[in-house]
């Protein structure tokens, strides 16, 4: 059950990300992608980490149901990066969700 919701977490991030323009069709570079930085913000967007760090590692883990993650904080993130921009709430709501789910779920 609890890899089936973060499952469905994943899906309306995904959603979301692209409703918004957020949605990339080009992928990082492999040095970006290699970044140790916290979100890799020294190479990459933060939307640019959600979707070509986050979401499939954390898809890799429900789909193989390895142990979640024991706590997520990635909403305050969103919420320092858009914040000048209210269209983009209802990925930090979805992210405040995702977040409420993982640190429930101990």
């Amino acid at each position: 059950m609890p890899y089936s919701r973060c499952k469905t977490h994943l899906v309306r991030l995904e959603a979301l990300l692209k409703q918004q323009n957020l949605w990339s069709d080009s992928e990082p570079s492999p040095a970006a992608l290699a970044s140790t930085a916290p979100f890799s913000c020294d190479t990459m967007a933060f939307e640019e980490w959600l979707q070509f760090i986050f979401i499939p590692k954390l898809g890799a883990i429900v789909d193989a149901k390895q142990p979640l993650p024991s706590q997520m904080h990635l909403a305050p993130m969103a919420s320092q990066v858009w914040q000048a921009n209210p269209v983009y709430q209802p990925i930090i709501e979805q992210l405040i969700a995702m977040d409420d789910f993982i640190n429930a779920a101990k």
